[in-house]
């Protein structure tokens, strides 16, 4: 059963000199009888709120007291029903207080959030290249993610002009908006990377057709790579144990996108870029893809998380910083995967006309041997290294011949931007399988009671996990309808039609947990894919995730996620509310949903499940928002809420 707690405000068109129209529109007060009558009236308004306050607390009081004294004096049959509709009642009250006190502070605290000026359409929090450069940083750490104190700003990130929706999956994969992208002509066509290439259809167009020269040269070379690793073409990828790739400065997404038909889930993650991004135009295309960085920090993923690293012409000198970066493609790379890089500097016969690229190949051979990566093919400018599946490796190198195996201190497994090391990590996890050993697609996403036993699961939880979110995503998906937020809302299980396998594509999971959100979603065979975010307060549960062949990252939700604005469908968080309470609110609600609504695509939905009492307090906060709001009680659960929000189309106008 639903039932309407707040309506949020439809979608209008606004311009960027129209908050002060209401401040314009104010009239001063002349005559002084007048003035003094509205001081008494706001006078006499203050008093009553208090009042009513004051009122509340003390009728609070008592009902906690009485039902104390009411629950010893009942018998134990009874007293369970008796507490629990007492509770509801409390809740209740409680829940009238906060709204008092949210309209006791006055307008400026229910005052709607303004919007940003235009110069921030692509904003991103954690990412300000000139105020690094002002603090000294240099030689690309510029481009690093440092999070300062009060970093974010207070405002709503308005779509650049003439933004359009996105095109539904798989139409979007090949098309896109060029007016939604920040991007111009040049960097479209001086690019030299091959996923780079692209042909424009029109004005307003980005095509990456199949039928294009592009499609056939990414085909011809993920076929290359298949060879070379000794499979017949890419379709047997999955049979080699090959599910997840980290495609590291992946141009424009081309290669995951062709892979994406073998089942390979390709996750792009680029440097941050102020024109002309990777990471934007792959999220755009409906690719997965994050900002990421090797300058100087580990990446926000544990050890042994993927089975193959790709790098064509990815920008990464792999000879510098006495070869830290290949240490941490090591770490994050299971046993038994593989790196596949591209680049000039491997062409033989370029190598031998040039002496330093020579010594800079050379060094890389030679380190990636002392890492116990094996050479397994080399043709043109692409080598392929096979990492080693025994630990034995390590012991049987030359004493000082290459990096020293990391410490259990140094040794960390959940790394959350840490320095780049320079020792081997990995070594120590439990999680130490080789690739070929493990269960193969789409097997793996079932763990095994020994591999759920590393987390202190067992398998009945796993179960009964993914039991629950069958019909989570059930009720969900018949929810997303703008119908939610009519006067007769469309409940859970209602016969009307639900919305097309392929109405969202880009989901993002705040407290993904098991993954079962993911799983569910694929199992229900939706065009999918999810961004699982297991915050850094929450319990770790990252490498099952990543271990069932889902895509996930470590994250603090006090601070900005690494994507631009406009990124996501849709984003789920269950318990996330709860989870951050529990730390004393180290930020506000406020902070964490203008975040939100920083990633959210115009028309994108927000799915909340928490605590009643949490999401009445959220229910508050849409309002500032400008977002379309709906609270949907759980009948199968009466401490917990669903809120369901949709963000509002607001189409910037010329000033």
């Amino acid at each position: 059963m639903s039932r309407p707690l707040h309506r949020g405000v439809p979608a209008i068109r606004v311009t960027s000199s129209s908050n002060g129209l209401l401040d314009s529109q104010v009239k001063e007060q002349t005559e002084k009888e007048e003035l003094d009558r509205n001081q008494s009236s706001h006078s006499r308004h203050r008093l009553t709120i208090l009042l009513l306050k004051s009122s509340l607390v003390v009728i609070v009081i008592l009902a906690l007291t009485g039902s104390f004294w009411w629950t010893l004096s009942i018998s134990t049959s009874s007293r369970g029903h008796i507490f629990h509709s007492s509770r509801r009642l409390q809740e209740q009250l409680v829940s009238d207080l906060w709204d008092i006190g949210e309209l006791s502070f006055g307008t400026s605290r229910m005052k709607e959030i303004e919007f940003c000026p235009g110069e921030l359409e692509n904003y991103i929090p954690c990412f300000n290249v000139s105020e690094n450069l002002d603090s000294g940083f240099s030689d690309g750490n510029e481009y690093d993610r440092v999070c300062r104190q009060r970093s974010r700003q207070n405002c709503l990130v308005l779509p650049p002009m003439n933004y359009k929706i996105p095109l539904r999956w798989p139409t979007g994969r090949d098309i896109i908006w060029v007016a939604n992208v920040k991007i111009t002509g040049q960097e479209v066509f001086t690019s030299g990377s091959l996923t780079k290439r692209m042909m424009m259809l029109e004005e307003e167009q980005i095509s990456f057709r199949s039928a294009s020269l592009m499609f056939d040269g990414v085909e011809d070379y993920s076929h290359q790579i298949a060879e070379m690793i000794g499979l017949r073409n890419e379709s047997n990828f999955i049979q080699a144990g090959i599910r997840t790739i980290l495609d590291i400065g992946c141009g424009y997404g081309s290669f995951g996108a062709h892979l994406f038909s073998e089942q390979i889930l390709t996750i792009c993650i680029a440097n941050y870029e102020s024109s002309g991004s990777q990471v934007q135009l792959t999220l755009e295309r409906g690719l997965p893809a994050m900002i990421g960085s090797f300058s100087s920090k580990q990446l926000p993923h544990p050890s042994l998380s993927f089975d193959l690293l790709h790098c064509a012409r990815c920008g990464i000198d792999w000879d510098k910083n006495d070869g830290s970066f290949l240490i941490e493609v090591d770490r994050v790379l299971r046993p038994g995967g593989y790196f596949v890089w591209t680049s000039p500097l491997i062409n033989v016969q370029s190598s031998l006309r040039n002496k330093e690229k020579q010594k800079r190949w050379n060094f890389v051979r030679d380190f990636a041997e002392n890492l116990c990566w094996e050479l397994m093919s080399q043709q043109d400018e692409t080598v392929v290294w096979k990492k080693t599946s025994k630990k034995t490796c390590y012991n049987s190198r030359i004493s000082g011949s290459g990096p020293s195996i990391c410490s259990k201190v140094q040794d960390v497994e959940f790394p959350y931007y840490r320095p780049l090391q320079n020792c081997i990590g990995g070594m120590h996890s439990r999680r130490w399988v080789p690739i070929e050993e493990r269960a193969t697609w789409p097997s793996r996403s079932n763990l095994n009671p020994s591999e759920l036993a590393l987390y202190g699961l067992h398998l009945d939880e796993l179960n009964e996990d993914t039991a629950n979110y069958r019909i989570i995503v059930r009720n969900y998906w018949s929810l997303l309808s703008p119908l939610i937020f009519s006067d007769h809302p469309k409940r859970p299980g209602d016969e009307d039609p639900s919305p097309p396998y392929n109405m969202l594509r880009n989901v993002l999971d705040m407290n993904a947990r098991y993954g079962g959100l993911n799983a569910a979603l694929l199992e229900a065979r939706k065009s999918v894919w999810v961004m699982n975010v297991v915050p850094t307060t929450g319990p770790k549960y990252l490498p099952l995730i990543l271990d069932r062949g889902y895509f996930g990252v470590l994250h603090d939700w006090c601070e900005a996620f690494p994507t631009y604005p406009r990124t996501y469908d849709m984003v789920h968080a269950e318990g996330l509310l709860s989870l951050e309470s529990s730390q004393h609110w180290r930020c506000t609600m406020l902070d964490i949903f203008t975040e939100i609504d920083r990633m959210l695509r115009p028309e994108g939905w927000i799915i909340i499940r928490d605590a009643a009492l949490l999401i009445d307090s959220a229910r508050v906060l849409t309002r500032r928002l400008k977002w379309e709001a709906r609270v949907i009680e759980i009948e199968s659960n009466n401490d917990e809420r669903l809120l369901i929000c949709q963000k509002p189309f607001f189409k910037r106008q010329p000033s």
